[in-house]
């Protein structure tokens, strides 16, 4: 069957397209969540400093726990892992809208990163397994346009819910907390059917000895993929919770502050449709570098006092910039791991991105607690220009050549796509 396919498109593809949906609506309501939990975070008398620790807490947990899960999921099925995130950030959600002090928030928001966690290693995981070496820039831009959807809905629905006039800041926000809880639990209805059956002989033949983490770390790309995902999902994370602090230190209405960071998420899609020619054109090093340098410009033009339109056209043109960084980065780490450890290497990846979410935003809380709101966005352009560098020093991961010959999981999908219809449906 021609590889050439698209998005869902031909029997066995589907489950992309519903992996897609499902992401949509989890990240949909996690950005969602994330501004309302910074609003109410301020309504209920939070400075600066404490929404960067509320925002630091979110990935707390996920930072001890993205290993385990990926060992066992480099030895095990991805697909559980999948309902169980949706059921941790619905709950972190819903219990985040109705608990009114600071370190139970912090807390909640801690779950809600966890249930991320759990839902990202298993997508990413399945992704991995289940597309061709030629095939995982492409699967992997159509599975991070599921975020982007949910980055681009979320911020408008929190920006219509919340308001701030008449002291009504925190109930609205705590209704958009418990309104993302529902929109998370649509994902459920997306979550069937997306992981291949696998064979019993290709099963057995996926057993080694676990790769020491080490090792992983040593292979010539992971590193600078682990670093580049960093500095991108920092400036995504920050720019969500401080964007509507700088709003309110500026006069930016709420919906307008949500409006702006769809439009982020707008152009982030945008890239990501338009990935494979830019790939053709530059080659994926020269991609990642540029991508990462033009965002860090950006970035540290945020702190000047701009006009709301020409802060739009500089998050558009940042959102751009960012949308290359995340899928790309996952497909160096994944071809330059060793083939058993996969899953693994990914875990790593999200640990990197959530000590990034845990130490930059609170870094950027004791920047803006005597700098000003705007300053974090000067951390984020030094991460990302630093970022650039790596991607130009050591972002071209090993092609094929350097991955073990052992049957993958790849081939388990080949088979598939070549059994008998009936077949394949009953797997």
């Amino acid at each position: 069957m021609s590889r050439a396919r698209g998005l869902g498109a031909g029997p066995g593809r589907g489950w992309l397209l519903r992996l897609v949906i499902a992401f949509a609506f989890a990240q949909g309501a996690v950005s969602m969540a994330r501004p309302a939990v910074s609003y109410r975070a301020l309504a209920l008398g939070a400075d600066e400093t404490a929404v960067g620790v509320i925002a630091g807490v979110y990935a707390l947990l996920p930072l001890f726990a993205a290993v385990p899960l990926g060992r066992r999921t480099d030895h095990g099925r991805c697909a559980p892992l999948l309902p169980l995130g949706v059921v941790l950030i619905s709950g972190g959600c819903a219990l985040s809208g109705v608990v009114s002090s600071l370190p139970a928030m912090a807390a909640w928001s801690g779950v809600m990163g966890l249930g991320h966690l759990c839902f990202v290693i298993g997508a990413q995981s399945i992704v991995a397994r289940q597309s061709a070496p030629a095939e995982q820039d492409r699967n992997f831009g159509h599975f991070t346009i599921g975020a982007s959807l949910g980055q681009l809905g979320g911020p408008i629905a929190a920006g219509a819910l919340i308001s701030g006039e008449s002291g009504a800041l925190g109930r609205t926000s705590a209704l958009a907390l418990l309104v993302s809880a529902g929109v998370c639990a649509v994902a459920l209805a997306s979550l069937w059917r997306i992981e291949h059956r696998r064979t019993p002989g290709s099963r057995a033949m996926e057993q080694p000895a676990k790769v020491p983490v080490t090792t992983i770390l040593g292979a010539r790309g992971v590193p600078a993929g682990i670093f580049i995902s960093m500095a991108v999902l920092s400036s995504t994370d920050i720019l969500t919770a401080y964007l509507p602090v700088v709003g309110e230190h500026r006069g930016i209405a709420p919906a307008t502050v949500g409006l702006l960071l769809s439009l982020r998420a707008a152009a982030t899609i945008a890239c990501r449709l338009v990935m494979t020619p830019m790939l053709r054109l530059l080659g994926r090093t020269a991609l990642l570098t540029t991508s990462c340098l033009l965002a860090g410009l950006l970035c540290a033009g945020m702190v000047l006092p701009v006009p709301v339109p020409v802060l739009a056209v500089m998050l558009a043109a940042l959102g751009f910039c960012l949308g290359a960084g995340q899928p790309l980065s996952m497909t160096t780490v994944v071809q330059a791991a060793p083939a058993e450890a996969r899953s693994t290497a990914l875990a790593l990846r999200l640990t990197g991105n959530r000590l990034g979410q845990a130490a930059a935003p609170a870094a950027a809380g004791l920047i803006a607690g005597t700098a000003g709101a705007a300053a974090p966005f000067a951390l984020l352009g030094v991460l990302l220009l630093a970022a650039a560098g790596l991607g130009l020093r050591g972002g071209r991961a090993p092609r094929a050549s350097s991955v073990p010959p052992e049957p993958t999981p790849v081939r388990d999908r080949e088979q598939d796509d070549s059994m008998p219809l009936a077949d394949r449906n009953r797997s």
